[in-house]
């Protein structure tokens, strides 16, 4: 019997007397006894009445959420007659629907693209220019206004319009061609043609036609992005709250030194001369003074800046987890004889994912179309961000420069500062926010300094800021505080988008670096590969030059000693290599350079245990194949596990209860395998030890989440077991000590175990907490009713933070993943027909559709998907071909 005809048939006998035999297929039971009749309770039948209603509602919302989701499903065979267009373009998807186009000019190949990409992805495009234009609170009401505000005063949008003018001619045609095919798409379909979102957000009232899109909207994503990779203003104000209780010793223990004896960084070799990096110099003919600034405090402004900023950063994902592993492997360590180049970043998880695949050629590669180009690239912008073309492979790791700064700024009476001894005027503006729901709109005021906006200025309660901040001697008055600026290179207009253009196109190193040159924020460590045998690398972006100290704390904006220099590390001094000494190029963003560099490019920097395993991996083996490349981005091996398990080891428990736990860490291999018992227990200890060790002593604010950083915290505090961190404040009578803690991590992780999972260590899983759930970022939020319709998960993972298989998890909150690889490729450069992609989520963001979540399946078990370049190999791949033909107009 059907689970629906079983409830229907349950509803309709709820109030019956039923014989036994039939109690036990569902319906109401007379009797206990067989061959008896008995009456079950009358509060019983109702609520298996009510049941069964609530069964059958939900079946009728999932089936009419199928239903209207497949409105929104694209057309992906047959012909599309569309305006605008003035050739045929052809668009062949393979079995996961992912799409090649094919045209024979550029306008038309990236209007193709621009109304593929709206068929498949339209409502996520249309949520990120609201995220970067600061109008979420249009679609989804006054919960949105405060993120709104943030982003507004920030001035994404305003960046990307004065961006425009300064791009090539080229680059701005191919972005209004995109913006012109999505707008195509835009032309035939609406509302719940569009995306299922649209038809539930009109469910609550919503009376809303998305706009046309625009370059702009393509631009401004790009700030969103260097928001999620360059957000260290949050270390600048964990440093300033953690003054309040710590010393300067204590803060730099929390903070230790990158460990350059174990962890080698990207470049090894090169230095500057006359100004430029040379990779085969010995001596650097530069030297710059670092001065370290003053440390300016303000702990309740800080506090509000960075509740200011928590929006935003908890749309788009920020924190440790967030990074990459790139290399590129030279041809005299392959089987092949050629290079090999992977990459898979790590973003935090959504639904769908942020990456979308595709390719994009010209039929007839010329200098008039000289595309040729496949690999991901983001919805909502033109071109590939990540792949390669017929002559180059390219793949990034974020750079974590230091290219965000906090000012204290002291704000006078009738919008003017102090600057200098002198206090010019702030610029002041008006930004209006329309709310979904409500009828008056929102007004506020944006004041900006010569540094930056002033983001205490989001909402009232920051007109405190700076009330209690510890300033210079001969600060001026704090009165009722300070403001606080936040300067940031991605708030400068820059050529980003020429940069991807130019990487799309590059046939050579040389055209690489050009390409590279332009790509201002955010910065990356860009890896790079070609069919003629090089790989190489090249650190890109607007790194600031600070006349004095290092960026670390906030600074005292009227004192112009603070300033950065008007003009940024020049492009020719940047770190790059060409064909290292010996083979390999590694980024997993550990430190760029040695100490010796002259220029400061951060000081946040993942510690580099991911980078070294990976090194190490790739030089145990010669004759290196894409199988190992796949091989190596799935490695679960922990460092840290090795290093700490013979100390929880060691250390006497009270009961064979707790050792039983503790036996487990026997025989161990390290690896944070799902179904690994021994990964269940360190882990759940890991993040016990964390909490009873800093927890007591830090703001909540700056809790640890248990990546790299935390990693060589502990790993050279166990070698002080004396030291203050260990002693637990809430006993003043008694001053605990390393063992004290590790012994209490132990106990407490064996109780954990107990109670999420069972009494016997041998059912112990890591995978069973360590889990993944996709949600779309707005309707597949928690306690949203439509959660079930957008959301898929969990999924079991392996991996953990600082691991190659880099599956981060918060350890101040849980053990659930929040960042992941957010795409696997691996390009092998002798033959790019044999090259292996995955996406964490399909091509498709509509719910229900074959290509929403196929790929995710393969993604958790580590499997990778043929990626088919040429046309021959694409069209033996292909499933659907679409046809888009050209209007009469």
């Amino acid at each position: 019997m059907g689970r629906a005809s079983w409830v229907v048939r349950l509803a309709l006998t709820a109030g019956e007397c039923q014989p036994a035999s039939i109690v036990r297929q569902g319906g109401r039971g007379c009797n206990a006894l067989p061959g008896t009749m008995v009456r079950v309770p009358r509060w019983l039948w109702i609520l298996r009445w009510i049941s069964g209603i609530v069964v059958v509602a939900l079946i009728a919302a999932v089936l009419g959420a199928w239903w209207t989701s497949r409105r929104s499903f694209p057309q992906t065979e047959g012909t599309v007659t569309v305006a605008g267009l003035n050739s045929p373009v052809t668009v062949i998807r393979d079995d996961n629907g992912i799409p090649h186009v094919y045209a024979e000019t550029p306008e038309n190949l990236f209007f193709a693209q621009g109304y593929v990409q709206a068929q498949d992805r339209f409502f996520e495009m249309d949520y990120r220019r609201h995220v970067t234009s600061g109008r979420l609170a249009e679609l989804f009401g006054r919960e949105a206004l405060e993120t709104d505000m943030f982003v507004r005063t920030l001035g994404w949008r305003r960046v990307a319009e004065r961006e425009l003018s300064l791009l090539k001619t080229d680059t701005r045609r191919y972005l209004e061609s995109f913006a012109s095919g999505v707008n195509a798409y835009l032309g035939d379909h609406d509302g719940a043609e569009l995306s299922l979102e649209y038809a539930v957000l009109g469910l609550g009232g919503l009376d809303y036609t998305p706009e046309e899109w625009t370059s702009e909207d393509s631009l401004a994503w790009l700030k969103a992005i260097s928001w999620t990779l360059g957000s260290n203003m949050q270390d600048e104000i964990a440093r300033s709250l953690q003054a309040a209780d710590l010393t300067r010793t204590q803060i730099a223990a929390l903070y230790p030194d990158y460990p350059y004896r174990e962890n080698r960084p990207v470049v090894t070799q090169g230095a500057i001369v006359d100004g430029v990096f040379e990779q085969d110099a010995k001596k650097n003919d530069t030297r710059f003074p670092r001065r370290p600034p003053f440390p300016v405090g303000a702990r309740d402004a800080l506090l509000r800046a960075k509740s200011a900023s928590e929006g935003i950063s908890a749309l788009l994902g920020t924190g440790d987890g967030l990074g990459s592993n790139a290399w590129a492997v030279s041809g005299r360590h392959t089987a092949s004889g050629q290079p090999i180049l992977a990459n898979d970043p790590h973003l935090e998880a959504s639904m769908p994912s942020a990456w979308y695949q595709m390719g994009l050629h010209c039929v007839e590669v010329d200098r008039d179309c000289p595309f040729d180009v496949s690999g991901f690239t983001f919805a909502g912008l033109p071109g590939v961000v990540i792949g390669h073309n017929a002559d180059i492979a390219w793949g990034f790791s974020n750079l974590y420069p230091d290219v965000q700064d906090l000012y204290l700024e002291k704000v006078l009476d009738g919008d003017r500062y102090l600057y200098n001894g002198r206090k010019p005027p702030l610029q002041v503006r008006e930004e209006t926010f329309e709310i979904a729901g409500e009828e008056d709109p929102v007004t506020i005021e944006v004041r900006e300094s010569r540094h930056g906006p002033l983001i205490s200025d989001v909402d009232e309660e920051l007109s405190t800021v700076g009330a209690n901040a510890p300033v210079p001697k001969d600060a001026p008055e704090r009165d009722t505080g300070y403001a606080v600026a936040l300067r940031w290179t991605a708030l400068t207009p820059g050529r980003t988008a020429d940069a991807l253009f130019g990487l799309n196109i590059a046939s050579g190193w040389n055209e690489f670096r050009d390409a590279a040159s332009s790509f201002d924020s955010p910065s990356q460590n860009i890896v790079y590969a070609d069919v003629a045998g090089h790989i190489g690398y090249q650190a890109p972006g607007l790194i600031p030059v600070r006349r004095t100290g290092d960026g670390s704390w906030p600074v005292p904006g009227w004192n112009p000693a603070y300033e950065w220099d008007d003009n940024y590390v020049p492009f020719e001094a940047l770190p790059n290599v060409l064909d290292p000494d010996d083979g390999y190029v590694v980024t997993a963003n550990q430190a760029v350079t040695t100490p010796r560099y002259p220029y400061f490019l951060g000081n946040a920097f993942d510690y580099g245990y991911r980078s070294q395993r990976i090194l190490e991996l790739l030089q145990s083996k010669e004759a290196l194949t894409p199988d190992d490349m796949a091989e190596i981005q799935l490695d679960d091996y922990s460092e840290l596990a090795e290093r700490l398990t013979p100390m929880l080891r060691s250390v006497r428990l009270p009961s064979s209860y707790y050792e039983a736990g503790q036996q487990v860490l026997d025989r161990w291999n390290f690896e944070m395998d799902a179904d690994s018992k021994q990964a269940a227990y360190f882990n759940v200890v890991w993040k016990n030890l964390l909490r009873l060790t800093f927890h007591d002593q830090l703001p909540k604010e700056t809790w640890p989440e248990g990546g790299s950083r935390w990693w060589e915290v502990m790993r050279e505090l166990v070698e002080a077991p004396d030291h203050v961190f260990w002693d637990n404040t809430a006993t003043p009578d008694v001053r605990e000590t390393r063992d004290d803690i590790v012994r209490q991590a132990l106990i407490d992780a064996r109780d954990e175990l107990t109670s999420l999972m069972s009494r016997n260590p041998q059912d112990w899983r890591w995978g069973m907490l360590h889990t993944l759930t996709l949600r779309n970022p707005t309707l597949g939020s928690a306690g949203s009713p439509a959660a079930f319709v957008f959301n898929r998960g969990e999924y079991e993972l392996s991996g953990g933070p600082s691991i190659v298989n880099a599956t981060h998890w918060d350890a101040s909150s849980g053990y659930q993943a929040t960042a992941v690889p957010s795409m696997r490729m691996i390009i092998p450069l002798d033959d790019l027909d044999d090259a292996r992609w995955i996406n964490l989520t399909g091509a498709s963001g509509h719910p229900y559709n074959d290509h929403y979540t196929d790929q995710t399946d393969l993604w958790v078990i580590g499997e990778t998907l043929p990626w088919a370049f040429t046309r021959d190999a694409v069209e033996a791949a292909g499933e659907q071909t679409l046809t888009l033909e050209p209007a009469d107009e």
